[in-house]
């Protein structure tokens, strides 16, 4: 670290705070996630079109987080995670106030992309920040303190936002960013310390353009592609692309002495599993936010508020996860609790496909508060072993690479839902997605997410232990090369 560089209060606070001041970057992150979510019928009938053509406005975000969280380790590095940490809050409310004054669906679609610009920085940094403040033996349970006011989004979110599209301008829903992101960057000026790297390693300006072409291409392409008719030869055109550039980028790496993304981190075994697995899961986490709100109010006739009050219990479980994780992983260990849960929280979010409007919204609710909860224990165990053999030394690079692939599937999994609601609707001969339809792009999400129980089997049987407790005296850590 710059030993030059000292924290702007005396004294380094405890990992606690750290973990609640970056936490509270990313409840913001999360409650606008969620209230828009909800919000979409309402705001897709003000741009005069369809509903799940707003999925775009999802998708953007999460495409400007893919393209530019690569460079956020290095920009980190260079500038200092406080002084970028606070800059990313400011670009993220920014961009919410200008999501506010949209007046058509490609303004709000730019307005996306400079939120997602900020998003870029904040959480990327802000777990980084983390993951140097925080001793291994201590990191689950810091996990654990980053979660609790960054749940606390999904939970209100739901419900907010039903609210505010039924009693107020859905435009509310950007404007309650300003005064959280106000906050966020006092905090942030006050209590994170400006640490910077050790190294100065030279930009990867080719991967970086390579990486955000790449992904950009894919995202856009696959995005498209759940429109069909006119659209699709384009789209296969941007995914071909998309795809060339992707395979010149491994080759750029390969020679470039400090890429953007480092891949050969992926030969450490759990990190390699860590993101492989985890990818697999996310695809149904990207979609179930997009497609229940839909479900609820297009297909069962709900008001975006009741809504909003059922898809909150997806939250509420995972609140509920804060305190059993660590008491679970310590009893069965990272390799067991994976393996067993992947299969857990793909059939839970499996049963959605089979929720009617005559279902008892008491049952809806703890159906999805069940999914919740074992989604939370998915995520908590993945984002934690994936460091565990991972040294100092390339903690950034694995950061901005494994966060890189995060979005990427949180997006690809809004893609797939979208894509496969419009084919079951096209198949059936719909003119709009009926209740059916939903249930078929549910059955399709969670299936591949089934394919990440086998992936997470191949985890040593003593993966993080030193995190977990699991076995007394863990592993060493791996040098990785």
């Amino acid at each position: 670290m710059d030993s030059s560089v000292r924290p702007a209060l005396a004294g380094r606070p405890n990992y606690r705070t750290i973990a609640l001041i970056i936490a509270s970057a990313m409840f913001m992150e999360q409650l606008d996630a969620t209230v828009l979510a909800t919000a979409l019928p309402t705001m897709a009938r003000s741009f005069g079109v369809s509903a799940p053509h707003m999925s775009i406005a999802l998708t953007a975000y999460l495409l400007s987080l893919a393209v530019l969280i690569p460079a956020s380790g290095k920009v980190a590095d260079r500038f200092g995670s406080r002084s970028v940490f606070a800059v990313a809050i400011g670009i993220f409310t920014l961009g919410s106030i200008l999501c506010a004054q949209a007046q058509s669906l490609p303004f709000l679609v730019f307005a996306r992309l400079l939120q997602g610009a900020g998003g870029a920085m904040m959480m990327p940094v802000g777990r980084l920040v983390l993951l140097r403040s925080v001793d291994k033996r201590d990191l689950v349970s810091a996990m654990g303190w980053l979660l609790v006011p960054a749940l606390i989004g999904p939970i209100v979110g739901p419900p907010v936002g039903g609210f505010i599209v039924t009693w107020l301008d859905w435009r509310w829903i950007f404007y309650i960013n300003i005064p959280i992101g106000i906050l966020g960057i006092v905090l942030v000026l006050m209590f994170i310390e400006n640490v910077r790297g050790e190294t100065r390693e030279p930009f990867d300006v080719i991967g970086f353009v390579l990486s955000g072409v790449s992904l950009a291409c894919l995202l856009f392409g696959f995005e498209m592609s759940s429109r069909g008719g006119e659209a699709g030869p384009f789209s296969l055109g941007l995914m071909v692309v998309g795809l060339v550039v992707g395979v010149a980028y491994v080759l750029h790496a390969r020679r470039h002495v400090a890429p953007i993304l480092d891949l050969s981190l992926m030969r450490i075994p759990t990190f390699r599993i860590s993101v492989i697995a985890g990818s697999l899961s996310r695809i149904t986490q990207g979609a179930q936010p997009f497609l229940l709100p839909l479900m609820l109010q297009i297909g069962f006739g709900l008001s975006a508020a009741e809504s909003g009050l059922l898809t909150f219990a997806t939250a509420c479980g995972s609140m509920l996860m804060k305190g059993a994780a660590g008491r679970i992983l310590k009893r069965y260990g990272f390799r067991t609790t994976l393996v067993w849960n992947s299969v857990a929280s793909s059939l839970l979010y499996a049963a959605c496909a089979a929720f009617r409007p005559d279902w008892p919204h008491a049952a809806i609710f703890a159906v999805l508060l069940v999914c919740g909860f074992s989604m939370s224990l998915q995520f908590t165990a993945y984002n934690t072993v994936a460091y565990d053999d991972i040294p100092a030394s390339r903690t950034s690079a694995a950061n901005s690479f494994y966060t890189t692939f995060q979005q990427l599937m949180l997006s690809f999994g809004i893609c797939v839902g979208a894509l496969a609601l419009h084919a079951s609707s096209v198949s059936s001969g719909h003119a709009h997605a009926t209740v059916g339809d939903f249930s078929v792009a549910f059955l399709v999400v969670t299936a591949i997410s089934l394919l990440a129980s086998p992936v997470s089997a191949l985890l040593p049987r003593d993966a993080g232990a030193v995190m977990s407790g699991h076995r007394a005296g863990g592993r060493e850590e791996a040098a990785a090369t």
